[in-house]
């Protein structure tokens, strides 16, 4: 976690007019009110492993506990990355393990969808062969290049077109994420460019924050090719000159998020287009500004690690224990959402 270290600059007034989802629902037409309704009580919602980043780091969480999380809480499945759990993390697993754990998924339900953070040759083809050793459907990626933003992009695009070559039997989706740094048009060009269909893109819903993107205008950009979500809340915050964001508790932040719901449950005529929202409650991420609008036409992306989060100062075991309350609260908050969406849509309806 970078510390900050930013310089004050005016703060942007991006969140003072927050768009009014309850308006957006009342000027639907009817059929799209019942639709959204009806998406909004069954919304498929899976824990996500960073919701329990510092349990899995110093905590000694195994991703069966995250299961048996994702199964007590009636979640649809669960998003774990390739390294968490640490010396019980899916890279650590032999063979026979990895089976056993997808079997082990199996007897409780649950769907999984594997995380990497990485879209190099190496790190790519082995998330592949765990993702497909587990029984996976879907696994995440994104570049972390050093380099300008046309050279991130071209050796994106030269990664992401071998997938078909470490899946060829085409068993796995793909999503490709915004993650802090490419603008929504740029990951639009690399899904475009790759051609694979079982390529699509990943929403958080503050990534975009970073590459000094608005919220609801990085999801009109794109939102033909968005089938999975990462839900979260954060603080913008002023950074050099363009916005960081400091995670925070649900509903707590300055992110518009029923608004987002909202225009995410809607994508897809006849099936939802959005197959999967991965609660991913991370309270103290702090990520920093990586674009602004005094960038030249390619500026360049400095190296960056995986994201972590760090543990702060104080006792160990009060930490951990308050980011398993979050993600347990986040849940909840979550669930409230939907449920106020789905009311607002039937009371329009009627």
């Amino acid at each position: 976690m970078n510390d900050g270290g930013a310089d004050t600059v005016t703060e942007m007034p991006w969140s003072l007019d927050p768009p009014d989802w309850r308006k957006s629902i009342a000027a639907l037409d009817p059929a799209s009110r019942t639709r959204l309704a009806a998406r909004a009580r069954s919304a498929p919602l899976f824990a996500h492993a960073y919701a329990f980043h510092l349990n899995m780091r110093f905590g000694g969480m195994t991703p069966l506990q995250l299961a048996d999380f994702a199964a007590d809480q009636r979640l649809c499945g669960l998003k774990l990355h390739v390294d968490d759990g640490e010396h019980a993390s899916l890279s650590r697993m032999d063979g026979d393990a990895l089976a056993a754990f997808a079997a082990q998924l199996k007897a409780r339900g649950l769907e999984l969808h594997v995380e990497t953070s990485t879209t190099e040759a190496s790190g790519l083809s082995d998330a592949v062969r765990i993702a497909l050793a587990t029984d996976a459907t879907s696994l995440r990626c994104y570049p972390r290049y050093e380099g300008r933003v046309s050279q991130i992009i071209a050796w994106t695009i030269a990664d992401l077109r071998r997938l078909a070559d470490f899946d060829p039997e085409g068993r796995l989706r793909y999503t490709l994420e915004q993650h802090e740094d490419l603008k929504s048009e740029e990951l639009v060009h690399i899904v475009k460019a790759v051609a694979n269909p079982r390529l699509s893109l990943l929403f958080d819903f503050g990534n975009m924050i970073n590459a000094y993107e608005l919220p609801m205008s990085a999801l009109a950009i794109q939102n033909s090719y968005i089938t999975e979500v990462h839900v979260k809340d954060c603080l913008v915050k002023p950074d050099r000159g363009g916005w960081a964001h400091l995670a925070s508790v649900s509903g707590e932040g300055h992110l518009p998020m029923q608004a987002m719901f909202v225009d995410l449950l809607l994508l897809g005529e006849d099936r939802p287009q959005v197959l999967a929202f991965g609660l991913e409650e991370e309270e103290g991420y702090f990520a920093p500004a990586l674009r602004r609008p005094s960038d030249a036409p390619d500026p360049f992306i400095p190296a960056r690690t995986a994201s972590f989060t760090d543990l702060g100062p104080g006792d160990l075991a009060p930490r951990l224990s308050r980011e398993a309350a979050a993600a347990h609260r986040q849940v909840e908050t979550v669930r409230t959402m939907l449920d106020d969406i789905a009311q607002e849509a039937e009371r329009n309806d009627g």
